[in-house]
């Protein structure tokens, strides 16, 4: 049965390269790189690169900032039918934020091991006391958005 949410891995990939983008843009502001977009009908109605730093506000990941900015330009908090690409495994604050945003699905690249939240810790979107669910495709150019990471802390160390 078609859901309208099928995976399209050259779909995903495509997506996700324009949130790769969004990530490099963080870094040049000396954000940490992670960029994100909301896709709806094959339309980018929202995109974000983590802010924290910049914007002094705890509350600014990329995807955050991205739902913020597709919310706005529709007049709606509800993102009903939307994909969230962002280029690392989501946190709890961030997970929490799409789920209350009714995101129909979130692509992600690299995992987290310390802090996400998808199938790193907490496995959020297996659980069962959500009145919502949303379909998780993980590792998506998992590999850029790791090197990414790792590339920006390196420079930070060195």
């Amino acid at each position: 049965m078609a859901t309208g949410h099928e995976i399209d891995s050259a779909t995903d990939e495509h997506w996700m390269r324009q949130a790769l983008a969004l990530a490099v843009r963080g870094a040049e502001l000396g954000e940490v790189p992670v960029g994100a977009l909301v896709v709806r009908d094959g339309e980018v109605i929202g995109e974000g690169w983590n802010q924290p730093i910049s914007g002094h506000d705890p509350t600014a990941h990329a995807e955050v900032v991205a739902m913020r900015d597709a919310a706005a330009r529709l007049g709606n908090y509800r993102l009903t039918g939307a994909t969230l690409y962002v280029t690392i495994e989501p946190c709890t604050m961030c997970f929490g934020a799409l789920m209350h945003a009714r995101i129909a699905r979130l692509v992600y690249g690299a995992t987290e091991p310390r802090a996400g939240t998808c199938v790193s810790q907490l496995r959020l979107p297996e659980q069962t006391f959500y009145n919502h669910r949303v379909a998780v495709t993980g590792g998506v150019l998992a590999d850029d958005s790791a090197a990414l990471l790792r590339g920006f802390f390196a420079r930070k160390r060195g």
